[in-house]
């Protein structure tokens, strides 16, 4: 049996998805019995009855899912929303970018992809002077850049970015690729989904935005089958700052302008 307390996480999501959010839940329940009851009793990220946030995005306005590994292993960091890490604030610093994004490894690497991809840094050159340079226009009094990571997720939102990690909690003891696979069916539920909310209007399915192995698990389900994709490394690689895919994707969405 599912326990009630996922069902009361639920009701934080937005109501479009309640009813599949409680499919995913029971899916999961039918695998793996026992999963749900040792996760309720257990020491998990994100808390606060967080653990649907990234559904506050009504199914309708979803272009994309975008899908991390796991919530970012740090109370104050894990959110519900993958790559928004709750301990940062400001984005940008007087060197460059702000410590804690120097410190959330992949949200630094994944806002350096996005000046290369707007042309604001060289893929040769996205650290010391050359992003000091940037930092300083975007704390100007007429600055065109957001400044904060909460406009970062507004305008990933506004683009119709579900933020969604591969497995939806984190706990010390369980390696991530394993909490995934249990995520596996409930995931399989939200696709699904989608997939029908697509097919009711006419209109073309999400792109997957799969980072990562642990994400890339979600490819072989049968249902991914139908979505477009886009898949890259992980961004806590380095390489990922130069990914052209990746350039090619964001890129036109400008998602560190304030406007």
């Amino acid at each position: 049996m599912v326990p009630e307390q996922f069902f009361t996480m639920v009701q934080q999501a937005d109501p479009s998805w309640h009813a599949i959010l409680r499919e995913g839940l029971e899916a999961m329940n039918a695998a793996d019995p026992g999963y749900l009851p040792a996760l309720i009793n257990a020491a998990f990220l994100p808390t606060g009855n967080r653990l649907f946030a990234a559904f506050a995005l009504p199914l309708q306005r979803v272009r994309y899912v975008l899908v991390g590994e796991g919530p970012y292993p740090r109370e104050a960091s894990a959110t519900g929303v993958c790559f928004m890490d709750g301990a940062v604030g400001t984005l940008w610093s007087a060197g460059g970018l702000s410590k804690p994004v120097n410190r959330a490894t992949s949200l630094r690497n994944f806002m350096k992809m996005l000046l290369v991809a707007d042309g604001q840094l060289q893929p040769e050159r996205t650290a010391g002077d050359a992003l000091a340079e940037v930092a300083a226009k975007a704390q100007a009094p007429d600055s065109p850049f957001i400044q904060t990571l909460s406009q970062l997720q507004h305008n990933l939102t506004e683009n119709g970015f579900l933020l969604l990690n591969a497995a939806l909690a984190f706990r010390a003891d369980v390696a991530p690729v394993k909490e995934a696979r249990s995520w596996l069916p409930f995931l399989e539920t939200v696709l699904a989904a989608l997939a029908r909310q697509s097919d009711t209007h006419l209109k073309k399915s999400p792109t997957l935005v799969l980072w990562g192995k642990i994400a890339a698990q979600v490819e072989p389900i049968g249902i991914a089958e139908s979505f477009p994709k886009a898949i890259a490394e992980h961004p806590y690689n380095l390489s990922f700052i130069t990914n052209r895919s990746m350039q090619l994707l964001f890129g036109p969405m400008h998602l560190l302008n304030a406007s």
